[in-house]
């Protein structure tokens, strides 16, 4: 077996990467089932937009009791009903859309309950990985679950498509929910030795204790506080203003759906790039190499070009997924396990809250400072935020407690 797969070796990160790999493949193929669903039996934008909002907004409000309970609660146990959970609700959806008695009450309750499964499912899932491998094999295992991730979102989305336009979303949606049992089988074969936790005080104990962890390193503070601007700039730039400058250039959607697909592929060669890869100072390689994200609202204002977008969303692609392995990697290394998934929570929250209110603000910035300014600002809230990341102490001088060795047979790749 290649050093790139070893990591699979291990039989309770075999069984996390089937499961969590099959959760994503089914998440690629859902928001376009879902979308086109909604849009065949109601044609309004506004009712996709309050089943899609349903979902994200119980995903949001239940992440920090996610992750309190991945901290208190076996994780793979919590998984599986996670799993089962979410597997239920699209079985339903799928019902629902096939029978054509879909109505957008009853899927905005379902599109909640399945927000409120996943809030547990990321938190869970990401604190169980290093005690899936031994230490020496954290960052492949890390590196190798995002390839496949990547992977697998991008093969779900491209099979999305292909299912709607071939029978029709409800059996997408079907897909999706086998998708969720098929992983939920996984989760439940996976078996690791983790110590009892303390007695519990409560859940605003927990969530203390688990702010703690989070702010007493103000590496980790100042990257999720920088994240969220570079997240409002990035997500603005993909999800509204890219789509705008598409339909008014030459790049038109084919070629915006090539830049983004591009991005994807670079996702998966920055894995396979990390595999080999292992900067001594990895975390503040990762936090700079996030600047190259600011290319596209550049481009997109400069040089909207379809191969150009496509060569630079590649780029920028390789440089996102090293700062993801770096980041990962480094929580796993520098956070006590037992309070991981709490600290992870409160990542997925500071991320998280950046992707709406972007979208919310990108078109009246528009209709306020006009398109390529808006473009312009944009790439400034990136770049600044990579320079408040690169220039924070604390950030500079973070290095690995251990350095994992390259096999034997692999050359390192100077860093």
């Amino acid at each position: 077996m290649s050093a790139a797969l070893a990591p699979l070796r291990h039989r309770p990160f075999r069984h996390l990467f089937i499961g969590t790999t099959a959760n994503l493949l089914g998440n690629g193929v859902a928001p376009i089932a879902l979308a086109f669903a909604v849009l065949d039996a109601t044609g309004s934008v506004g009712s996709l937009g309050l089943v899609v909002g349903a979902h994200s907004v119980t995903s949001i409000l239940f992440l920090l009791i996610g992750g309190v309970s991945a901290d208190r609660l076996p994780r793979g146990p919590l998984l599986v009903g996670s799993s089962v959970v979410s597997a239920a609700s699209q079985a339903v959806v799928a019902a629902l859309v096939l029978t054509h008695s879909a109505a957008i009450p009853l899927l905005m309750v379902l599109a909640a309950v399945n927000g409120a499964s996943s809030s547990c499912y990321q938190p869970a899932a990401q604190a169980l990985l290093p005690q899936a491998v031994p230490a020496e094999s954290r960052r492949a295992a890390l590196a190798l679950s995002r390839i496949a991730g990547s992977s697998a979102s991008t093969v779900g989305a491209s099979l999305g498509g292909v299912l709607v336009a071939a029978v029709g979303p409800g059996w997408g949606l079907a897909v999706d929910a086998l998708s969720f049992a098929l992983a939920a089988a996984a989760f439940a074969l996976v078996r690791v030795q983790v110590a009892p936790p303390a007695p519990s005080l409560g859940l605003v104990h927990e969530l203390r204790v688990g702010w703690q962890e989070f702010t007493s390193r103000s590496w980790v503070w100042v990257i999720v506080v920088a994240f969220c601007f570079l997240n409002a700039g990035v997500t603005a730039s993909f999800t509204v203003l890219g789509p705008a400058v598409a339909d008014t250039t030459g790049i038109g959607r084919s070629g915006w759906g090539l830049a983004l697909a591009a991005g994807s592929l670079g996702a998966v060669a920055g894995g396979l790039l990390s595999l080999r890869w292992r900067p001594r100072r990895a975390i503040l390689v990762g936090c700079a190499l996030m600047g190259l994200t600011a290319m596209t609202p550049l481009l997109l204002a400069l040089a909207p070009y379809t191969w150009v977008l496509v060569v630079a969303n590649f780029v920028a692609g390789v440089g996102v997924e090293q700062a993801g392995v770096a980041w990962y990697s480094t929580l796993n290394e520098q956070i006590p396990e037992d309070r991981l998934a709490r600290v992870y929570a409160y990542d997925d929250l500071g991320s998280y809250l950046a992707l709406p209110l972007a979208q919310f603000a990108a078109g009246p910035a528009v209709l306020l400072l006009g398109l390529h300014a808006t473009l312009y600002a944009a790439a400034a809230l990136i770049l600044l935020a990579t320079l408040a990341m690169v220039a924070t102490p604390s950030i500079r001088a973070l290095v690995p407690k251990t350095v994992e060795p390259l096999p034997a047979s692999e050359d390192p790749v100077p860093g």
